[in-house]
């Protein structure tokens, strides 16, 4: 076949061109490649993304039943993801990666704090724990494109936090009031608030048996400061005075009628200058966040009346000393003069507190001074005894253990509080009150002249004796509180061990006496020992009476810890990142 001239290529070509026949074929065969490639990818970008959708699901409702068995993390997140349909997953270890068909878990327990900044309120291993971070990590399955790219890792992580809550308080024993100890409960409570008190024994026993609604009297109290549109852990951070608190607790409602009016003429008694920083008075907790007015379902806040004031009244000493001169107001005793010093809970641990576990509750550490004078001995022409009495009573403290519901019903709830009771070292000495108030160290202290005997100033006979008793059990002991004790108020206490019989008859019985005539130690007389002895037994009853009374009133005991447990919730587990 002859070539065709140039020209006749040329035209050829342009009308090859120019003719749009069976391009539409053309350019199908020629993408379709391409086509199907990208399809193959949406439709497994696509797959992928519904598995990764359906992975984070499972991992969210394995956070939250993790946070919800917090004590048994990984057995929980197993058992969900059993339940939903993945039975082949297992608990990794470090540095494990999951295998086609057999996901791997990483169950991370921890703290998480909503007031830290974002991205770092999760401390993994954080104590106590109170959340649970689970990653979970997956082979994504590939449809069309395995055999281009190795299947991807399909990572998906959720954080839940359980909201198990309760609300205690320590040294909230009751006071047992009779018309002798009136008298001397309003020598002390109001040498603590800085004035003279005049309360019946029926006011007494009235706040002795009123509860406060704890948020109620956030709430008037707000109303005192003129305080609005706030929150309760915003009025928390102000400062008011016992009168202010009083007058807020005569305000709550269901308050009846004479303890009302006792409140109130509390309150127009004490000084509007002395204030208390209300968090060290009271820790809310997670309500905290709460606008005044609005409350938590299913947790009741509540305390006792009577040891509200107290524990304001503490607060409001200070590491202050109260010297006070009962004279012969105590039946059995010649005179009584009584020196009080409180100082505050260490880290300012309020004495009522809503909290999660870890939560802590203490008592002040409270040194006290008591020096009595007991009817005179026969054998040294009737002088009177001198007995000084140093106790020093360190801090007592309570802590959340734990919160559960074991069928999910608010009567299967249990609170378990670690009580560790205050350490208390008992002395018969002379002590430097001026050193009282320094709680860095102990205060010197020297053996105490119980009974002089002169004649025309000359010192003729003295007797002088110390003694010491001290608890000093300081393992902590676990107190489990039922629903219904809850909900009835029961106090539990723990006490120390090594104490035993009186306290006055303890310390006597290891006095240690020392005798001078002119000057001169010599031997002390068998007649002297025994007068002794006789005397100061006579007096035990008395200054035991005396001495728990006291430490009632300060919401303490030797040796002891109460714990009341007034509500709890067991909440429930939400996602938190």
């Amino acid at each position: 076949m002859p070539l065709l001239p140039q020209d006749k290529k040329s035209n050829l070509f342009r009308r090859l061109l120019r003719d749009r026949k069976a391009n539409f074929a053309v350019m199908t065969a020629l993408s379709a490649p391409f086509a199907i490639a990208l399809s193959a990818v949406a439709v497994d970008q696509g797959s992928l993304y519904t598995e990764r959708r359906s992975a984070q699901a499972l991992t969210d409702l394995a956070a939250i039943t993790a946070a919800a068995n917090i004590d048994k993390a990984n057995a929980a997140v197993l058992l969900a993801l059993k339940d939903n349909g993945v039975a082949s997953a297992e608990i990794g270890a470090a540095g494990s990666r999951p295998s086609p068909g057999k996901p791997v878990v990483y169950v991370v327990p921890g703290r998480y704090d909503a007031a830290s900044a974002l991205g770092s309120r999760f401390e993994a291993g954080g104590q106590p724990f109170n959340a649970v971070r689970v990653s979970l990590r997956k082979i994504g399955t590939l449809h069309f494109g395995s055999a281009l790219m190795a299947p991807p890792v399909i990572g998906t992580t959720a954080t839940a936090r359980t909201s198990a809550e309760a609300a205690f308080s320590i040294g909230s024993g009751l006071l047992a009031v009779d018309t002798e100890k009136s008298p001397i409960l309003n020598a002390i409570l109001g040498g603590l608030l800085g004035t003279t008190l005049s309360l019946t024994v029926m006011d007494y026993k009235g706040l002795i048996r009123t509860d406060i609604d704890v948020l109620s009297f956030v709430d008037a109290l707000a109303v005192k400061l003129n305080m609005t549109g706030v929150t309760y852990d915003q009025v928390l951070a102000s400062t008011a005075s016992v009168g202010q608190i009083a007058n807020a607790m005569a305000d709550v409602p269901g308050i009846d009628g004479p303890t009302k009016v006792a409140l109130q003429a509390l309150a127009g008694r004490v000084s509007a200058t002395t204030k208390i920083t209300l968090e060290q008075f009271l820790d809310l907790g997670e309500i905290g966040h709460l606008g005044i007015g609005q409350k938590p379902h299913g947790l009741a806040v509540n305390a006792n009346a009577m040891a509200m004031l107290t524990a304001a009244a503490a607060l409001a000493n200070g590491e202050h000393q109260v010297d006070l001169n009962l004279g012969a107001n105590v039946p059995g005793l010649l005179s009584t003069k009584l020196s009080i010093v409180i100082g505050e809970p260490q880290q300012h641990s309020p004495w009522l507190t809503v909290g999660d576990k870890g939560a802590e509750v203490r008592t002040a550490q409270t040194r006290i001074r008591l020096v009595v004078g007991v009817g005179g001995l026969g054998t040294l022409l009737g002088k009177v005894v001198t007995l000084p009495l140093y106790i020093d009573i360190a801090y007592a403290q309570g802590k959340l253990a734990d919160i559960s519901c074991s069928t999910g019903r608010p009567e299967s709830l249990q609170v378990k509080i670690d009580t560790t009771p205050g350490v208390a070292d008992l002395r018969i000495a002379d002590v430097d009150s001026a050193a009282m108030s320094d709680f860095s160290r102990s205060p010197a202290l020297s053996p105490a002249k119980l009974v002089d005997v002169s004649l025309l100033g000359l010192g003729l006979v003295s007797v002088s004796g110390q003694a010491r008793a001290a608890i000093e059990n300081t393992e902590a002991t676990r107190l489990n509180f039922t629903y219904s004790e809850i909900s009835s108020g029961t106090i539990k206490s723990v006490s120390t061990h090594g104490l035993t019989g009186s306290l006055t008859g303890t310390l006597l019985g290891s006095l240690q006496l020392e005798a001078t005539v002119l000057g001169l130690k010599i031997g002390v007389p068998a007649a002297v020992t025994s007068a002794l002895g006789t005397t100061l037994g006579a007096a035990t009853k008395p200054i035991d009476n005396l001495v728990d009374n006291l430490l009632q009133l300060l919401g303490i005991k030797i040796g002891n810890a109460d714990i009341r447990v007034t509500g709890a919730t067991c909440g429930r587990s939400v996602l938190v990142q």
